[in-house]
């Protein structure tokens, strides 16, 4: 299922590589599956993966690290990880559950015209929050989705033929998880300019956070003023755009701090300071430690 590789740090880096018999884009496999073919000290240690991953829990309960925060999971939770994300299992809780993986590219068609619906499901997989809680009826009709692509892609037929039937089945899944997301924010009485706007603030801060780090500047960009965008962020994240900010860029900063081992001046300048002293006392007052204490906590686990 995966290939690792060691960092300079010692975190694993994990790339998606199926078994020999297997020859397709997309694996789904249930967690004892897992479990059967890698040992538990492989599971707890920290991952960064290269492939796209969705994690369905459908008995017990456990924490599982994503992003170096912890997420209480229980049936019916649903954990969407992406490439360049950190993670860890729990291997302490008896959990049962399934996991879809694939490879960035496998959402992208086979033809050279890219379709709308291909479209729309990328935008769903990247829309999807790191942590959804199911109900029965959503639950349940998850557990049919991932259950059949599973039967399917053990059918006797070649990969070719396979591989169309499973990107259908996944662009699915989802479209469904994009729409009980959706149903989640609507719920919570964000509107609609508001969603919008913060969708597009997400975008402008992946590609900026690392030259941007005011709100003015965003807020330039998205043709509001900094009060109405705070008021967003507030809305439907529940914290403020330059909080916002600042966890966009810390993330980045332990992202780097346990990936990689570069110094801690470089890693300064690639998160946007010029000055090492002024990252380390940013990083400090956000998440309660220096940049070098926070690395060797890591390297522990």
């Amino acid at each position: 299922m995966k290939e690792q590789k060691e960092s300079a740090s010692g975190i694993q880096h994990v790339s998606y590589r199926p078994p020999e018999q297997y020859a397709l884009d997309l694996e789904v496999l249930p967690a004892s599956e897992l479990r059967r073919r890698v040992n538990n000290g492989y599971l707890s240690s920290t991952h960064r993966i290269e492939f796209h991953m969705l994690i369905y829990v459908t008995a017990g309960k456990f924490n599982h690290i994503v992003d170096f925060k912890s997420i209480a999971c229980e049936p019916g939770s649903l954990i969407t990880l992406r490439p360049a994300q950190v993670h860890r299992f729990d291997t302490e809780s008896d959990w049962e559950g399934w996991l879809v993986i694939f490879r960035p590219e496998f959402l992208q068609p086979l033809q050279t015209m890219t379709l709308i619906d291909d479209l729309k499901a990328y935008g769903s997989l990247e829309a999807l929050p790191s942590h959804q809680s199911l109900d029965k009826l959503e639950a349940h009709a998850v557990s049919e989705c991932i259950t059949q692509m599973y039967s399917d892609a053990h059918m006797s037929a070649q990969s070719a033929e396979l591989h169309p039937l499973l990107r259908h089945q996944l662009c699915s899944l989802l479209l469904r998880l994009h729409f009980i997301h959706g149903q989640r924010v609507v719920q919570s009485n964000a509107s609609p300019v508001n969603l919008h706007r913060f969708r597009r603030f997400q975008q402008l801060l992946e590609k900026s956070f690392s030259t941007q780090q005011q709100v003015a500047d965003y807020a330039k960009q998205l043709g509001c003023s900094e009060k109405s965008l705070t008021r967003t962020t507030l809305n439907v994240a529940g914290i403020s755009a330059k909080a916002y900010i600042s966890s966009r860029i810390n993330l980045e900063a332990k992202r780097l701090l346990t990936q990689t081992a570069l110094p801690i001046a470089t890693i300064a300048d690639r998160v946007g300071f010029e000055e090492a002293t002024h990252f380390v006392k940013f990083f400090k007052r956000e998440v309660g430690c220096s940049p070098g204490e926070f690395r060797r906590q890591q390297e522990k686990r």
